[in-house]
C-alpha cells in the first residue's frame, strides 16, 4: 500500500527524540478538539468584539464532529495503519474509532477557516497548530495521508458552512431600518 509507505518515509526520515516528544504533544492539543473548544468559548466568552467569531468556531466544530466522526468514520469504516504495520511502536494510545477521516485534522482546520474568513488576528498562529495537529497524526502512525486530507476538507467544508450559516443567522436577526414617513 503506497500510503504506508508515505507514513514509513516520514518515520525513516523525521524520526527524533525531539519528534518523540512534541509530536504526541501536538495530538494532544486537538484530542476531542478541545483546544478548539476552548478558544471558542473563550472568545464567545470574554472577547466582546470576536463574540460572532466564537459562535462560528464552536458551530463549525458540531459541524465537523457530525460529519467526520459520526457519519463519514461510520460509513468509510477503515482500519488504521498502526493495525497493518505493528512493527511500529506507537507513541499514543491507539484510537478506538475507524480511521477516515482523521477527527483532530478536522476539527482543527475548521476552527481555522473560522478564523480566517472572520480575519481573527491570531490565525497563522492556529493554522500552524493545526498543520503540526495534522502531521502529528501521521508522525504517530495512526492516520493515513488520505485520512488527513479527508479531514481538512471536512474542516474547510465544516468551517465554511458555520460562517455562511452564522452569518445569514446574524442577518435574519437585525431590525430592518426605520420606514420614512411621507
Amino acid at each position: 500500500m503506497a500510503e504506508l509507505g508515505v507514513l514509513d518515509w516520514i518515520q525513516l526520515h523525521f524520526h527524533s527524540d525531539f519528534f518523540d516528544l512534541a509530536m504526541p504533544f501536538f495530538t494532544s492539543l486537538g484530542d476531542n478538539g478541545f483546544l478548539w473548544i476552548l478558544l471558542g468559548v473563550l472568545l464567545l466568552i470574554f472577547a466582546r468584539k470576536e463574540r460572532s467569531t466564537g459562535g462560528q468556531l464552536l458551530l463549525s466544530l458540531v459541524f465537523s464532529f457530525v460529519i467526520c466522526n459520526l457519519i463519514l468514520k461510520n460509513a468509510v469504516d477503515r482500519i488504521r495503519p498502526c493495525d497493518l504495520n505493528t512493527a511500529v511502536a506507537l507513541l499514543v494510545q491507539r484510537p478506538p474509532d475507524p480511521s477516515f477521516p482523521s477527527g483532530h485534522t478536522s476539527a482543527s482546520f475548521a476552527a481555522v477557516t473560522v478564523l480566517f474568513r472572520n480575519c481573527w488576528k491570531g490565525r497563522w498562529v492556529a493554522l500552524v497548530l493545526a498543520i503540526l495537529i495534522a502531521f502529528s497524526r501521521l508522525y504517530l502512525y495512526v492516520h493515513f495521508p488520505t485520512d488527513v486530507l479527508g479531514g481538512l476538507l471536512t474542516g474547510l467544508l465544516s468551517g465554511w458552512l458555520a460562517v455562511i450559516l452564522w452569518r445569514k443567522w446574524e442577518s435574519s436577526r437585525r431590525l430592518p431600518p426605520p420606514k420614512a414617513m411621507g
